[in-house]
């Protein structure tokens, strides 16, 4: 009889514990992250995504680790998905459009959750939204319709703006391919000279583009929705900040390190849902029955110190349109 009691002790501690411990019990799963940029620029989202992972009952170092993998100079992406393949994980998160195809190429087998691509459709990623198929699904981004919203936002903040200065990677960039179809007719329309600015993402490369930007007289400076520049946004402000430019950026977190103003999807909120994803997946759910999803919340974010820097007077009605004005 005792034996018995002990026995269904036993069988209801167990029905207490996440189901992910009930079903995995004794398992340490092993996760890659592939990623454009660099460990450092992509610290933030990291962190946002491992505490979401945490209050799901996933704690790096006990019952999964991951294998960072970032790219941080054009051309590396095949071989760090190949790394992390050969490597076994359990699933790989993939950060931008370049390392989500690079990840797709590499494997038919490994679950795939993407974060922040462009039109994955279009970039044949999966069948459709709702029915992915395959191994991947995830989140994309909104980013060549974004860029034609920050492209207005920029002629109503800058006054008699006519050329603008855009930043970008160079041919052979999908993603950026994609936003440039949408951004230089949108341009034209708003009768704003697009100048288009071909740049190494580090410190020589940018600060020539900046020296670029100034020679060809634009007014306003603005990047291609990309990881490369996500990760080196400090940088950019900085140059933003020296050249007097006035410049939109695609995330608040380039506000947070002193730029003038932002708009675009809530990256924080991505990598959340983002970590709900690979917690379904963990305990079971096959990447093909979870649609892509895109962004629910979107910020326009100003910050009145950087203005000031630079000797830009933005209107109350410009203000009053920003979800966040900082002072």
């Amino acid at each position: 009889m005792k034996k018995k009691i002990t026995r269904r002790a036993f069988c209801s501690m167990l029905l207490a514990l996440p189901f992910s411990a009930r079903a995995q019990a004794g398992k340490m799963f092993r996760l890659g992250f592939l990623d454009g940029g660099t460990a450092a620029g992509m610290a933030v989202l990291v962190k946002v995504f491992l505490e979401e992972l945490s209050k799901l009952g996933w704690i790096e170092g006990k019952n999964f680790t991951i294998e960072y993998r970032f790219g941080e100079r054009k051309g590396r992406m095949p071989e760090l998905a190949a790394d992390l393949v050969r490597l076994k994980v359990d699933l790989i998160v993939v950060s931008g459009t370049g390392p989500a195809t690079a990840a797709k190429n590499a494997t038919t087998t490994i679950p795939i959750v993407m974060v922040a691509v462009g039109d994955a459709v279009a970039e044949g990623l999966v069948a459709s939204l709702a029915r992915p198929g395959g191994n991947v699904t995830g989140f994309t981004s909104l980013a060549p319709g974004l860029n034609t919203k920050r492209l207005e936002i920029l002629k109503d903040a800058v006054p008699k703006l006519l050329r603008v200065g855009l930043l970008r990677l160079g041919v052979g960039a999908i993603a950026e391919d994609l936003q440039l179809k949408e951004l230089r007719p949108a341009a034209s329309h708003l009768k704003l000279k697009l100048e288009e600015i071909e740049t190494q993402v580090d410190a020589k490369g940018l600060e020539s583009a900046f020296q670029t930007a100034k020679q060809k007289q634009v007014q306003a400076i603005m990047t291609t929705a990309t990881r490369a520049f996500f990760s080196e946004r400090k940088r950019i402000v900085e140059l933003a900040t020296k050249y007097r430019l006035p410049a939109i950026y695609t995330s608040k977190a380039a506000v947070d390190e002193g730029g003038l103003m932002s708009y675009g999807e809530d990256y924080t909120d991505l990598y959340r849902r983002a970590a709900v994803y690979v917690d379904k997946i963990l305990k079971g759910t096959k990447p093909a029955d979870l649609p892509v999803q895109q962004p629910m919340r979107f910020e326009f974010i100003i910050s009145l110190k950087a203005a000031k820097q630079i000797g830009l007077k933005l209107s109350p009605a410009f203000l009053s349109r920003a979800n966040q004005v900082i002072q």
